[in-house]
């Protein structure tokens, strides 16, 4: 017993001298940095930027230069002389009228002739283009002369349907005089306006509403 109690004498002195030994300094905390969450980049959602091949906007010279380009060489293959002149007034179409001798070759049955000149004209200035530029193509204020035409036509065509209660169908037309018939009879609360047909054959069809 004696050696046992001297033994537990001399741990009791070692853990002491050890405990000693070993100081025990308070630890610092350094202060949080404040991080902007602007500066935080989320490189999983980032996606890489599309360039796109074609001209967003193009200037007016450019487009007024392919006008008359086109324009000019097909009217000089067809021995006319024609004067074109390009307007930019309108901010949601582009004005292109023409002038000069026999103007009615270029108008065509219906205005058929002209329609197919607005059209190709279009495609040659929208072509590498992304953003869409309307093009009326006009001459002797036809376009203008027809839509008199066709809103009087609407009236008198919905004034037998009304009386005869049976539907009437009109001649073939592009898309752009059937909404001419569409918009001068929507407020007609006694007839209705469709469509029907394929293009080019496509035309408009008048019928009785009992309101």
């Amino acid at each position: 017993k004696p050696v046992e109690a001297n033994v537990k004498a001399k741990e009791t002195e070692t853990q002491k001298v050890a405990d000693s030994s070993v100081s025990y300094e308070p630890v610092k905390a350094e202060p949080v940095k404040s991080v902007d969450n602007n500066e935080i980049k989320d490189d999983s959602h980032e996606q890489p930027k599309k360039t796109s091949k074609y001209t967003t906007v193009m200037p007016n010279e450019e487009v007024e230069r392919r006008i008359t380009t086109f324009l000019g060489d097909m009217f000089k293959a067809m021995n006319l002389e024609v004067k074109i002149d390009v307007k930019f007034d309108d901010p949601d179409c582009v004005n292109v009228e023409l002038s000069g001798p026999n103007m009615g070759v270029l108008i065509g049955k219906r205005g058929q002739t002209l329609d197919s000149i607005q059209y190709l004209t279009s495609l040659v200035v929208n072509k590498g283009k992304d953003k869409y530029v309307r093009i009326k193509v006009d001459t002797e204020d036809y376009r203008n002369r027809r839509k008199e035409t066709l809103e009087s036509l609407a009236k008198n065509i919905a004034y037998k349907v009304k009386r005869s209660r049976k539907p009437v169908s009109l001649e073939p037309m592009n898309p752009y005089e059937r909404r001419i018939i569409h918009a001068e009879l929507q407020a007609d609360k006694y007839v209705d306006t469709h469509s029907e047909g394929e293009e080019p054959h496509r035309k408009g069809v008048i019928t009785f509403n009992r309101g």
